[in-house]
């Protein structure tokens, strides 16, 4: 009776965990298109970028919103007001590769076509292998909290080859976060798309600002 029971369990935890995966892929790509679109325009009128302070009040405070409304209809109003805050921070980084640095408009398609490269394989790899990836998430605690740090003492003081250095961390650790997100919501880790969805989205992103920051010093060239 008991094996009776466990093998009548495995669906429902099955499909309320393709339901998470569903819509949180279906809200990413929403999401996505709604932050390219801003960056678009920034990029086209020449907005400016906001600043660092202005950047991190708004990431942090509207992250906190969501997260605070992450159960409710007003949870995936903040989510596309993070998203969109976040291209627009995004366009005068893309409007600089493309109008000062040499060949800009190439790393800026390296870039983008890497990071979808790193998205779609990570994923794939997780979601094909079915692994736990539960492991990872004090490391890239840990480790982002680390890197965030640092990039702002490789601002402050001005420390170029430092700030190549925690691109690189970036990289590594947000291909990590997918990996981990990822494995979370098939394995009933996290059922809340909308959180799930902001932890893809910030993956994706410093995925770009770091492939677009090693790309421009090393590709940016005639």
């Amino acid at each position: 009776m008991r094996l009776n029971t466990q093998v009548l369990s495995r669906p429902s935890f099955s499909i309320e965990a393709n339901r998470v995966l569903r819509n949180t892929y279906i809200l990413l790509s929403m999401t996505l298109l709604f932050c390219a679109l801003v960056a678009a325009l920034s990029v086209v009128f020449n907005w400016p970028y906001p600043g660092l302070l202005l950047t991190l009040a708004g990431y942090f405070g509207l992250l906190f919103l969501t997260s605070a409304f992450r159960n409710s209809a007003l949870g995936l109003v903040f989510v596309f007001a993070l998203t969109g805050f976040m291209g627009l921070t995004l366009g005068p980084i893309i409007g600089y590769y493309l109008t000062v640095i040499p060949n800009g408009d190439q790393v800026v398609m390296t870039a983008f076509g890497g990071t979808g490269l790193i998205f779609f394989g990570l994923s794939a790899y997780a979601l094909t292998t079915r692994k736990n990836f539960a492991f990872l998430g004090g490391m890239l605690f840990a480790g982002i909290l680390t890197a965030f740090v640092l990039s702002l003492v490789a601002i402050f003081f001005s420390l170029p080859i430092l700030s190549i250095a925690v691109s690189g961390m970036f990289i590594l650790l947000m291909s990590g976060l997918i990996l981990y997100q990822t494995s979370a919501i098939i394995h009933g880790g996290e059922t809340n798309y909308i959180m799930a969805t902001v932890t893809l989205f910030i993956s994706i992103y410093n995925l770009f600002i770091s492939l677009i920051q090693i790309l421009g010093i090393f590709g940016g060239k005639e």
